[in-house]
């Protein structure tokens, strides 16, 4: 159920206009101490022209072109890509509209990345390899793919529960926000369910699709493209990866043709 408001263009899929005008809101995803150290990395490991995947609103695409380097995205929302030039680099930053998985930008990139979970959009395994697939087409032979995304909370479930619950936000006016993730072990489903209530009572209910993966099957899928692994970590702190750690930040190396 994707409870859309009036004017959403289908063709946006998930984020059509009712979400992407909240989408910038302060805080949380958007907070200047979570997009700097991404943005830091990026800037780092990026050694001419980059591209981001499902560039979103630009919240780290414009920032990153504001430094000076050559930015391109893909986006399939026109509501959300609409938002970038109003951003500082956002007008640097060549936004093609398409599907991530199919999607062609014309150059050679030194970089692909997806962030913020953004490969867990792609809902069948055939389609995330098609995302790797399409990453290192992109590439130039040393450049390199990186994504961000979460681990999936299994540990927290015991038998006969499916449902993990991630936030509860209660507001003094009475109202609040309730997020909560069901799992389908069986098919590496998640369902993400984001509950507002606002002081009247009124309220809007948003479920959204993703597919979670594993670290070892996302470095299979790299095989698959033609990469191989460089860097794993926990966070853009570039701290190590271990078993308490709910996220990582991988990076992949596109094979040179013998």
């Amino acid at each position: 159920m994707n409870a859309g408001g009036h004017g959403d263009d289908p063709a946006d899929g998930w984020f059509p206009e009712s979400v992407a005008a909240g989408y910038d809101a302060p805080g949380g995803s958007n907070a200047p101490d979570v997009v700097a150290p991404a943005v830091e990395v990026l800037a780092e490991l990026a050694d001419g022209p980059v591209l981001e995947l499902a560039v979103g609103t630009g919240r780290i695409a414009a920032p990153l072109a504001a430094r000076g380097v050559p930015v391109s995205g893909i986006e399939l929302s026109r509501a959300m890509a609409a938002r970038i030039a109003d951003k500082p680099g956002g007008a640097d930053v060549a936004v093609t509209i398409g599907d991530m998985t199919t999607t062609r930008v014309p150059g050679e990139f030194s970089l692909v990345y997806l962030v913020f979970n953004t490969i867990g959009n792609v809902t069948t395994q055939d389609g995330q390899v098609e995302v790797f697939r399409n990453a290192a087409e992109h590439l130039r032979p040393g450049g390199l793919f990186l994504v961000e995304v979460g681990l999936p909370d299994l540990r927290r479930l015991p038998p006969g529960q499916d449902v993990v619950p991630f936030a509860l936000a209660p507001r003094p006016d009475g109202g609040g926000y309730l997020g909560f993730d069901q799992y389908d072990v069986t098919t590496q489903e998640l369902t993400s369910t984001h509950v507002t209530v606002s002081a009247d009572g009124t309220g809007s209910l948003r479920r959204m699709p993703f597919r979670y993966v594993w670290p070892s099957e996302l470095d299979l899928m790299a095989r698959i493209a033609g990469m191989r692994p460089k860097y794993r970590w926990a966070d853009w702190d570039r701290s190590p990866l271990t078993a308490e750690c709910t996220r990582h930040v991988s990076v992949w190396e596109k094979v040179a043709a013998p």
